[in-house]
């Protein structure tokens, strides 16, 4: 074997070793993603004027979306891009301004900005929509409310629109209060519980099915599924999903951690660590601290910025025992919530949109435990997964 060969495989060997444990390719390469399946959609888009709703996330076989697309000869005219940026470089609630991306020169349409639904300008040509963006699995990650709006518009404007779809991280299971209408917002817009267990091709189809885009108008959809993929087995991601949430720890616990940025706990944003992590400086009595300090294009100004704040330390918990992994982990809410002196400033305002509710709120409050809480959302649980079955393009677990 010549000498350049053993360099190039020393070189690969290198590269495997780097990789991250949580993202084993094996593992990735017993699942086909949607927009792996080239064969199902370019067909559809050829000789169509494209739009596109992409982030960082929407990769092919390593390469971006938009690059195989316009290889394979589809006219994509517009990128549309969801909270994060095209990129995935902005962080949580930064807005998203339009602009001409310098790598393909093609035209990013925000939709998380002033507007968060496509005008009927910004889809002026647009003959054929495309989405294609890694989901968690949790109702208050913001690309599923993104998908929302897009079928709105698409469906206002005669657009057909084709999911290519991913598996969902955290699909492995149902659980936590369903959203009451009173509290939809951007964070939560379906009466669904903050688990799900559903990917974001099934809540497409959930989305029409139950009608639930303004004035009951139906979208022209069109789902590719992924290939390999069943709900029981662990879907490692390629690549972070959004800023603050780095590996697979800190998305296996966002479903449960996400609570508390609806009170004065901090969640890590600011450390090379969120939400593996929560703390406040009023904590006493916690020997693990942590210091939250700006980080560019991930945590600008978090919450208690250079301020300690001590806590609870989920990263030595090994991955498989996190109480967090298959359901959510209200022991982490009400500890915190029993530990820290001043409860009645314990919950801030943006709490009840997180939950669904305002009642999750007042039984914390009321001492109730973690045991009776989680039954009191069973029979809503119930009539949700009885309707969720209807749309389901995968095994249930």
């Amino acid at each position: 074997m010549c000498r350049l060969t053993f360099g190039l495989l020393a070189l690969l060997r290198t590269f495997l070793l780097a990789l991250p444990l949580a993202f084993p390719p094996s593992v990735r390469a017993a699942v086909r993603v949607g927009a792996e399946r080239t064969e199902e959609y370019i067909p559809l888009a050829q000789h169509k004027k494209t739009g596109l709703v992409a982030n960082h996330t929407s990769l092919v076989s390593g390469v971006h979306l938009l690059d195989t697309l316009r290889v394979r000869g589809v006219d994509v005219l517009r990128v549309y891009a969801p909270e994060h940026g095209f990129r995935g470089t902005m962080e949580a609630g930064e807005n998203v301004a339009s602009h001409v991306d310098k790598k393909s020169g093609v035209a990013i349409t925000s939709i998380y900005g002033a507007s968060k639904k496509p005008s009927r300008e910004q889809l002026s040509g647009v003959q054929l929509m495309i989405f294609d963006i890694q989901d968690v699995g949790a109702r208050f990650y913001t690309y599923l409310s993104t998908l929302h709006y897009v079928m709105e518009a698409c469906a206002e404007n005669g657009i057909p629109l084709i999911v290519l779809d991913r598996p969902n991280p955290n699909g492995q299971y149902v659980d936590g209060p369903v959203l009451e209408p009173k509290y939809r917002s951007f964070i939560g817009m379906h009466p669904i519980p903050i688990v799900h267990g559903m990917t974001l091709g099934e809540l497409a189809l959930m989305i029409n099915g139950e009608a639930w885009l303004k004035n009951k108008v139906q979208c022209r959809l069109t789902v590719v599924t992924c290939e390999g993929y069943r709900r029981t087995e662990e879907y490692p991601l390629p690549v972070r999903p959004s800023p603050n949430l780095p590996n697979m720890r800190s998305v296996y616990l966002y479903p449960s951690l996400c609570l508390f940025e609806g009170t004065t706990m901090s969640v890590g944003r600011g450390t090379d660590f969120p939400f593996q992590v929560f703390g406040h400086p009023g904590w006493r009595g916690k020997q693990f601290s942590f210091r939250p300090r700006s980080i560019k294009g991930v945590a600008t100004n978090p919450p208690h910025e250079k301020r300690t704040c001590y806590g609870v330390d989920l990263r030595e918990i090994a991955a498989d025992s996190l109480p967090g992994k298959r359901r959510i982990a209200l022991e982490y809410l009400l500890e915190a919530y029993r530990g820290l002196a001043g409860r009645e400033k314990f919950f801030t305002g943006f709490f009840p949109k997180l939950a669904g509710n305002n009642l999750l709120q007042k039984q914390v409050e009321q001492g109730m435990s973690a045991a009776q809480i989680r039954a009191s959302w069973q029979p809503d649980l119930e009539k949700f997964r009885q309707r969720r079955a209807k749309y389901l393009l995968y095994e249930d677990f």
